[in-house]
């Protein structure tokens, strides 16, 4: 399997749908309010002040971005064809420039040391 063994990417689609799921208790509290994302930040924004954006959905949704956009170099570059030309069917050189791309200056020095371990 290129991916790996399911223990190491497994975080990956745990964090993911759990954003979803912040998201989603959110809206589902009151579909009503919340018809949009925009609704959802705009509220929080006022609601949490000096504290948002780094709280509630906001929060979530600032993550399944930084999540997604992690698949998406992933994905352009497993598509543009990159590889290690000594283990051309696995992608940890395609796992690791979108980790430095899209989430490693989000995460401290011990959860980057564990991706580089995991992949």
């Amino acid at each position: 399997d290129c991916l790996g063994t399911p223990i190491v990417y497994s975080p990956v689609k745990a964090d993911l749908t759990g954003n979803i799921k912040k998201i989603r208790a959110v809206y589902d509290s009151n579909p009503a309010k919340f018809k949009t994302l925009q609704n959802i930040l705009e509220v929080e924004k006022e609601m949490h002040g000096s504290a948002w954006p780094k709280t509630g959905a906001t929060l979530a949704l600032m993550w399944l971005k930084r999540g997604l956009k992690f698949m998406l170099v992933l994905l352009q570059s497993i598509s543009d064809g990159e590889r290690d030309e000594e283990h051309p069917n696995l992608i940890r050189v395609n796992a690791v420039k979108a980790y430095e791309i899209a989430l490693k200056k989000y995460h401290g020095w011990m959860l980057q040391k564990l991706f580089t371990v995991s992949v």
